[in-house]
């Protein structure tokens, strides 16, 4: 299995040494701070949605800009220490602006001009791409049977969950038909995979130039957001929840996310996300005092047990 180990959150230019000797540094002692890490950013982006709501007023690419600019300053007391963690070739500040900022102009894109359920469904393919890709750029990593069956089965509960929140009256749109917005939501998904699956065949960079990412990032947004969006005026409440947005959902999420990355099997993270939009529905629910439906119930079980299936497959 390829797998660097990453001892310090700062490198000297090679890669780290591979684990292929899994056994002898502990498989599951390894994986287990993996999965919390990634936990943890799962966690923070289930606040993603109820946000969102909260700031749908605001324009799409101020929002992610000033979000991504605020998230940005968790690295700088790193950086302030080892100005050497954001010296990182640009081919690797590249990626990170693809992931970032590609993701989110996609997203964006898909909600605009489809309906917004089912797009954010096709984006959600993300965790079942990270699933079945991660052969492809990964060396030494093989699907299982069982890889894909935990896919599958988190893929439709997602949906169920998703799809559910959405013909139960949640505000989203449920009808059918073809768009092409769906096109760019599916873009969209493959460019989390793909940007969390190639963060791990990059030259070895510091956590912290995430933050770097996210500074890149939230400019392109801004500058978007000055050419393509009317001007917005924001209230002290909008910049309390701006706060909570870029700190968590938009900040500390990604760091965490790559200090799985680097640390786990992205197989296994990637079946673990699919708890995101169980997560998020949820909490749509509860804020807006929806009553838990058979199909929550349902997706529950079939995440859930999704998630278990992919994290004990060697």
């Amino acid at each position: 299995m390829y797998r660097p180990v990453c001892a310090k959150p700062s490198f000297h230019g090679n890669r780290p040494l591979l684990r292929d000797d899994a056994a002898r540094t502990g498989f599951y002692a390894r994986s287990m701070p993996a999965n919390l890490y990634a936990g943890g950013a799962i966690a923070l982006w289930t606040l993603l949605a109820s946000l969102g709501v909260s700031l749908k007023h605001i324009p799409p690419f101020l929002l992610t800009g000033i979000a991504l600019l605020i998230g940005s300053l968790l690295a700088l007391p790193f950086v302030l220490r080892d100005r050497t963690q954001w010296k990182i070739p640009a081919a690797t500040l590249a990626l990170g602006v693809y992931g970032l900022f590609g993701y989110h102009f996609l997203l964006f894109i898909a909600l605009r001009y489809a309906p917004a359920v089912e797009a954010n469904l096709v984006n959600y393919l993300w965790p079942l791409f990270m699933v079945v890709l991660a052969p492809l750029f990964l060396r030494g990593v093989h699907l299982r049977a069982v890889h894909v069956l935990a896919g599958l089965l988190g893929f439709g509960g997602a949906a169920i969950a998703i799809l559910g929140a959405g013909g139960s009256g949640g505000g989203g749109a449920s009808a059918g038909g073809w768009s092409w917005g769906y096109l760019p939501a599916l873009a969209s998904a493959f460019i989390w995979a793909s940007y969390s699956l190639m963060t791990q065949r990059v030259p070895a960079f510091p956590t912290a130039a995430i933050g770097l990412f996210g500074l890149v990032s939230g400019a392109l947004s801004l500058l978007c957001h000055w050419a393509l969006e009317p001007a917005a005026t924001l209230s002290a409440q909008d910049w309390l929840l701006l706060a909570v947005l870029g700190v968590g959902p938009l900040g500390a999420a990604f760091f965490l996310w790559d200090k799985a990355l680097k640390l786990g099997d992205a197989r296994q993270i990637g079946i673990l996300s699919y708890l995101t939009p169980l997560g998020s529905t949820a909490l749509l629910m509860l804020v807006s005092g929806r009553s838990l439906s058979w199909s929550i119930g349902l997706a529950a079980v079939m995440i859930i047990g999704a998630a278990l299936l992919g994290t004990r497959a060697k």
